[in-house]
């Protein structure tokens, strides 16, 4: 009886955060991430270091939301792009979801930005496929503050960096699952596109991208 409730448990998590990704508007998630990236950008001292955004192969911006007591689950959206020959990319839509286990109490809503430091993270994201951070990709957190020393060669393949809101314990993008959202970059783009095209910049961004790439072209 126990193992049926929390299989029961496990289902209503995953088609919540499931259906939750499916919904989104690919818009809301790119003025969402200017967003973000300017509240990181906010406070100097806990900033990413421009050296690690100049760098950066790609980037990754999402909104996880976590829930639950005991059992866990997370989802949410985001976008990622990723560094051409011309300048950035378009968005791509991504979506993420996880059931995780442990001590764990509340709600908690987590804004990452992961910094794509190789062509193979960037590659993770072309596929299509679904792929599982810390699995499928090395992930450590990334080194803070303008003046952090981040000229050394990174030592994953991807740095996470998050600001969280809510009461959680374990905040954590170990065992995500990312997978591209078809549905809505052909709604952004008003035909069916593939991350592979949007990511190498074959794919002219809507008007709605601009400030997005405008917020990031200081990294250029």
């Amino acid at each position: 009886m126990k193992t049926r409730w929390v299989w029961i448990v496990i289902t209503v998590f995953v088609t919540f955060f499931a259906t939750a990704a499916a919904q989104a508007a690919l818009q809301d998630d790119v003025d969402r991430a200017v967003s973000i990236i300017e509240r990181f950008e906010e406070i100097p001292e806990t900033a990413i270091p421009p050296a690690v955004m100049r760098d950066a192969k790609g980037l990754a911006i999402m909104t996880i939301t976590k829930a639950g007591f005991v059992l866990s689950g997370r989802g949410g959206t985001g976008v990622v792009i990723a560094r051409t020959e011309k300048g950035w990319s378009g968005p791509s839509a991504i979506g993420t979801g996880g059931i995780g286990v442990g001590f764990q109490a509340g709600v908690q809503v987590s804004e990452y930005v992961i910094i794509l430091n190789t062509q193979e993270a960037v590659n993770a994201f072309i596929q299509g496929s679904n792929f599982t951070l810390g699995a499928n990709l090395s992930a450590a957190v990334g080194p803070v503050g303008r003046s952090a020393e981040a000229s050394v060669t990174p030592q994953a393949a991807v740095y996470t960096y998050s600001r969280s809101q809510g009461i959680f314990a374990g905040v954590s993008l170990e065992g995500t699952m990312i997978a591209t959202r078809y549905a809505a970059n052909e709604e952004y783009y008003e035909k069916p596109v593939y991350p592979s095209d949007i990511l190498a910049g074959a794919v002219k961004p809507p008007a709605g991208a601009q400030k997005l790439l405008d917020v990031l072209a200081k990294y250029n």
